[in-house]
């Protein structure tokens, strides 16, 4: 077990909570349990004790579970592509589900809950060619993981890596990975009937994901059934990286609303909405007028995320009528998707500008789940109708938490200032 006191001093974290650098010596001294940090529980000893919790649990050369469904599409040596089942040591049952459920975890889970949740998960790693994947087809890990309800699971493991205090905010918090020779389905998958039916029909992936979307089949199990190769024309049928397969199906969604929106009704006054998250926080503007759609992310500085930088990181994406972005981002897709997807049911066309603001509280990266739930959640909500789209920028402005937005001008290869942001609307 490595020791709390192996840890490079040399550099400073922030974990959040505090708004300010802290330095791992700080770490040494606290070991866990002063909340020298500020924080209400250390991240690194809830993973470390997640992990403790699963290691002990395996028992011989196996690892017995439930799967919530979990699992995951690598994208490294692609077209061999690492494959990851999520199992909770020794949970069975619906009592699984809580392990991968993002729908439910929104607003209830403290990040620490999501890190303490999957950290206890064991993922069970296979390699399979995404071009050619029979074999995982014959274990039906494909359905187990758009099953609407807990799956029983056994892996045959041939290594498991050991505990660590080690927490990369790059990377989704995961359990301990165990090299599985196989992995072995205990009971049936209940596949929603939706998916069934589509699977045996001769859809393009885009038609599919829109048909099961429209059906009111989750999203996230349409981002996992994308993902293991069940959608699409059956010669085209491939495994492909869930990260890849989580954006195209926002984008898809996204792309099919646009075209059946751009030609309505617009709204006729100016609307404000609020949400926050984790450590994130979010406001949608809707304004009278054609589709646009504007994004705009403020970083704090200083943090585990933007490490040495002094001022405020400002990262601008747009797009116009055209219904094309600047560049590809994730999180851009995923608010885009709940923004359009409210217009739509409203039977109304808008111009939108979604402002999200990320805080040191937010020191781990979850997924774009929570953008997707966030701005979803805040437009259910009654909006704040602001004089004109001035004031609505206004209330933005005065509402940030990070104030000093000096200097961002200087950079103007980026165009990301929020100042010149705020001037697109005069």
């Amino acid at each position: 077990m490595r020791s709390m006191t192996n840890i490079d001093t040399s550099k400073k974290i922030s974990l959040g909570g505090v708004g300010k650098e802290i330095s791992p010596v700080l770490c040494v001294r606290c070991k866990g349990y002063r909340k020298l940090c500020g924080l209400p529980r250390c991240p690194l000893l809830v993973r470390f004790q997640s992990h403790m919790r699963s290691y002990v649990r395996i028992r011989g050369p196996s690892v017995s579970g439930s799967t919530p469904p979990s699992g995951l599409v690598g994208e490294s040596g692609y077209p061999e592509v690492p494959v990851l089942i999520g199992i909770p040591p020794g949970v069975g049952g619906d009592k699984a589900s809580i392990y991968d459920s993002p729908e439910s975890w929104w607003g209830v889970k403290s990040l620490e809950d999501i890190i303490e949740l999957r950290s206890n998960m064991v993922s069970a790693l296979l390699r399979v060619n995404a071009r050619s994947y029979r074999d995982l087809y014959r274990s039906e890990i494909p359905f187990v993981m758009i099953s609407h309800r807990p799956v029983d699971a056994e892996a045959k493991i041939k290594s498991l890596s050991r505990p660590s205090i080690y927490l990369d905010p790059r990377v989704p918090p995961h359990g301990l990975i165990a090299i599985a020779e196989s992995v072995r389905v205990g009971s049936n998958p209940h596949v929603p009937r939706e998916v069934e039916k589509i699977y045996s029909d001769e859809l393009r992936a885009s038609e599919a994901i829109w048909r099961l979307y429209t059906q009111g089949v989750s999203v996230y199990t349409v981002q996992r059934a994308l993902s293991f190769g069940l959608l699409g024309l059956p010669k085209n049928r491939r495994l492909v990286p869930t990260r890849w397969a989580i954006t195209a199906v926002d984008m898809t969604i996204a792309s099919r609303i646009y075209r059946e929106i751009r030609g309505w009704e617009s709204i006729d006054s100016i609307e404000l909405y609020r949400g926050e998250y984790l450590g994130n926080r979010f406001w949608v503007i809707l304004y009278p007028g054609p589709y646009s759609y504007e994004w705009i992310e403020i970083w704090h500085p200083s943090t585990i995320f933007t490490g040495i930088a002094r001022e405020p990181i400002v990262i601008r994406n747009r797009e116009g009528i055209t219904g094309e972005a600047m560049y590809m981002d994730g999180g851009y897709q995923a608010a885009r998707m709940a923004v359009l997807e409210s217009l739509y049911r409203r039977g109304r066309v808008a111009s939108i500008i979604v402002v999200r603001e990320i805080t040191p509280r937010y020191y781990a990266s979850v997924g774009n789940w929570h953008i997707r739930e966030t701005v979803r959640r805040s437009l259910a909500n009654s909006p704040e109708k602001p004089i004109d789209l001035s004031e609505a920028i206004s209330i933005v402005r005065e509402e940030l938490l990070t104030k000093d937005l000096a200097g961002l001008d200087k950079d103007r290869r980026s165009q990301a200032t929020l100042d010149r942001f705020f001037k697109h609307s005069s």
